[in-house]
């Protein structure tokens, strides 16, 4: 049936672990109603058993109070390990299995939901040779982990970037798809720190790695997030861009008098400025850029959006996130 008033969860947001994440907390309980799911950034796989913990990660005032609120937790877990290493890892049989319980055992150990696979290193690091490896690899790692998750009645979630352009290509979208509760993509990051100035993300970008996505992976497990930040290119000297949070990327704007500027072909907003001699460049996303963009995922019938992360987003933008959620069915 289609969503009502009475059924808005939809939408999953990442809980970061750095900066105020009091603040980020309370941002989830006061868009409970609209959040079925919480994904601190607590975990990275550094070994073979080796989940290292990041600061704060299990904090029982966090995971009870969102539990309280309706909300399941399912922490992320990142890997620093790379294409070669990981690769190695996974096509070990004996190794596979050990990571396998090292993951189900940060599950068990904090009694959380499920769990959030998120190994980017592997995907953008070694050779071809290796990441087709990879490719491999992670298809039988998370069928394992999956099917162990799955028998404790915990979800196992994936989170991969998109594929367009040649990129993304270390993720098997269809055999990922068939394993995983939930299938996160994370809409962000088409122009990035490293690269030149330009929108985080575009609506042609969200239909062409949709329609790729919806080719291969069940529409209802399909989750877009949409970026609550932006990044500040200096274009006079060059080098890597700085992250601003919504708040920070418009403090920025009104204290130095830049004029807003939203840009109707991808659908974001950016500004220019200058300080200290130099030009800088900020793109971000704000509730407006968010209601552009959803309507793309409304026209494919996913099964909602997701938000890195909270306490960085224009607080505007769960308007717009609710006004995806009455048009679908609701989240199990």
């Amino acid at each position: 049936p289609p969503r009502t008033a009475t059924s808005p969860r939809t939408a999953s947001a990442w809980l970061p672990y750095w900066g105020d994440v009091d603040a980020a907390y309370r941002d989830a309980l006061r868009h409970a109603d609209q959040l079925h799911t919480v994904s601190p950034f607590w975990y990275e796989a550094t070994g073979d058993r080796a989940v290292t913990a990041h600061p704060g990660d299990g904090r029982r005032d966090i995971v009870q109070g969102l539990r309280r609120a309706g909300i399941k937790v399912v922490p992320t877990v990142t890997e620093a390990l790379g294409a070669k290493d990981m690769a190695e890892l996974m096509h070990d049989p004996r190794r596979r299995a050990v990571h396998v319980e090292a993951l189900v055992r940060t599950v068990g150990r904090h009694g959380y939901d499920g769990i959030d696979l998120d190994y980017e290193k592997m995907a953008h690091t070694g050779t071809a040779a290796e990441r087709a490896r990879v490719t491999t690899g992670y298809n039988v790692l998370t069928a394992d982990l999956c099917a162990r998750l799955h028998a404790l009645g915990k979800q196992c979630i994936v989170t991969v970037v998109p594929q367009t352009g040649g990129s993304g290509t270390a993720y098997d979208y269809r055999e990922l798809g068939k394993v995983a509760d939930r299938f996160r993509i994370m809409g962000y990051d088409l122009h990035w720190s490293g690269g030149e100035a330009g929108p985080l993300s575009s609506r042609q970008w969200y239909d062409a790695f949709l329609r790729h996505a919806t080719a291969t992976v069940p529409r209802h497990k399909i989750e877009v997030a949409f970026p609550g930040y932006g990044w500040d290119w200096d274009r006079t000297a060059g080098g890597r861009a700085t992250h601003r949070t919504w708040q920070e990327a418009e403090a920025l704007r009104r204290r130095t008098g830049a004029a807003y500027r939203f840009d109707a072909v991808s659908g974001t907003p950016h500004f220019t400025y200058r300080r200290d001699g130099h030009t800088h460049e900020v793109w971000y996303q704000d509730a407006r850029g968010v209601a552009a963009h959803k309507a793309v995922l409304d026209s494919y019938g996913i099964r909602g959006p997701g938000l890195w992360a909270l306490g960085f987003e224009d607080p505007g933008s769960w308007a717009a996130l609710r006004a995806h959620a009455v048009r679908h069915r609701p989240v199990r």
